[in-house]
């Protein structure tokens, strides 16, 4: 648990921080890395204080109760939570972090430090806890519509997804937008971190196991940890090679295609979409499934993302078509791919029906994937919408239209991440 957990650390910092970063112009870079370590530690302190009350409300183990969410008081600042349970509220806290680090590629180069913070503070408590508590945690709506999500695609990636397309509506494109090149300003910089994304998802997808370590089927004194935890872990980290791989060649095929070059942004937006899409399946599906997840992800990522032109939606670094559309493809391929055969399977979590439409079962699996996207699209979608249009008649989003062609960098920030002139990127 302390390897995943740090491994589901470094996802944000620094392999997201370093893969938008790159993706971003040089005079925004700086600015894009800070929405990541900064969202990260507001995320996380929220997280502890009052997230894990309402989202999990027990020691460990999810209150089961069917409460649409629970009191932030009940186990304020984990009173009442042991010492022995901390990991566990730590790698769950890593993942409510990364949630809304992801959200910031969607309005990179435009929006005020200070506003993201208060964002990140009433998102994370409105929206994401309230979603994890009602696809992990046990809540109202996973009591009528118990979907599979192994390790966060609705809970982490819809979720993201969403209230990053609202964010991109209500924040405005920005300058120049369509009008002038702002292409990615270190693309060497963005494969490194797509690369640390990949090591580190490890940690998210197999480490996601141990939630079971504190669940009341379990038995630690038995031969399950012998048995299932290696052929769990063994099987969620094949599946999620698999579609990733997938995924990254399926996308460069759409690329080539339709663009007649199969690019390097396009090789590392591929790698996470496939992860993103693997991410809720990859204990619910076999090698076949695996690799049919990351060969559909990867094609309609790749499509989405060459639309947001077309619609003139000024989503910065694709979060929208990434992590949107790839954490319903891969939620919704659970209904299509599932496989009894699978940890998740064998286990009993599938609902009643069978596996996924290909693999023997009826509509019942795939109309609990579809319940669990639809809840997280709506609830995240229109608490999203009235936090960032609060933040944006009161606090404000943008900063001055001067300070965003010079570069926000140095307007938030006071520095610039490159200055061969004088060796110091600190500004006088």
């Amino acid at each position: 648990m302390l390897v995943a957990t740090a491994l589901v650390l470094m996802m944000t910092v620094p392999a997201l921080a370093l893969f938008y970063g790159g993706m971003t112009r040089s005079k925004s870079v700086l600015n894009m890395m800070m929405m990541s370590f900064v969202g990260f530690c507001v995320a996380g302190i929220v997280f502890v204080l009052w997230g894990w009350s309402m989202g999990w409300g027990g020691d460990g183990v999810p209150n089961l109760d069917g409460n649409f969410i629970n009191s932030p008081f009940d186990m304020f600042g984990l009173d009442g939570v042991s010492p022995a349970s901390y990991i566990f509220v730590a790698f769950q806290m890593t993942f409510a972090a990364i949630t809304v680090a992801l959200i910031s590629g969607a309005i990179a180069d435009r929006v005020k430090l200070s506003s993201w913070i208060v964002f990140t503070v009433v998102w994370i408590t409105l929206c994401y806890v309230v979603v994890a508590h009602n696809v992990w945690g046990g809540g109202w709506w996973a009591t009528k519509f118990p979907a599979l999500d192994y390790a966060g695609g609705t809970v982490v990636h819809i979720n993201a997804g969403i209230a990053g397309l609202v964010l991109a509506v209500i924040v405005g494109k920005r300058k120049g937008f369509m009008k002038e090149p702002m292409k990615p300003h270190n693309l060497t910089m963005t494969m490194l971190g797509a690369g640390l994304l990949w090591f580190g998802w490890y940690g998210f997808n197999v480490g996601s196991i141990v939630d079971c370590a504190w669940a009341t089927t379990c038995d630690p004194n038995g031969e399950w940890y012998a048995t299932q935890y290696i052929s769990e872990m063994s099987t969620t980290f094949l599946t999620t090679t698999l579609a990733t791989m997938a995924a990254c060649l399926a996308w460069l095929l759409v690329e080539r295609i339709v663009h007649g070059k199969a690019s390097a942004l396009g090789a590392a937006s591929g790698i996470v979409a496939g992860l993103v899409a693997i991410t809720p399946a990859c204990g619910s599906v076999d090698v076949y499934g695996a690799l049919a997840v990351g060969v559909v992800a990867g094609a309609l990522c790749a499509l989405a993302v060459s639309l947001k032109f077309k619609l003139k939606l000024d989503d910065s670094l694709d979060v929208v078509g990434v992590h949107l559309v790839g954490g319903i493809t891969g939620a919704l391929m659970i209904g299509l791919v599932g496989t009894l055969d699978s940890p998740q399977g064998l286990d009993g979590f599938f609902p009643e029906g069978g596996g996924g439409l290909f693999y023997g079962g009826d509509l019942t699996l795939l109309g609990h994937q579809f319940m669990a996207v639809l809840f997280t699209l709506v609830w995240t979608g229109v608490l999203t919408t009235v936090i960032g249009l609060a933040i944006k008649y009161t606090l404000g989003w943008r900063i001055p239209e001067e300070a965003e062609v010079d570069g926000i960098d140095a307007d938030q920030h006071g520095e610039t991440a490159y200055d061969i002139a004088t060796g110091s990127g600190v500004l006088a």
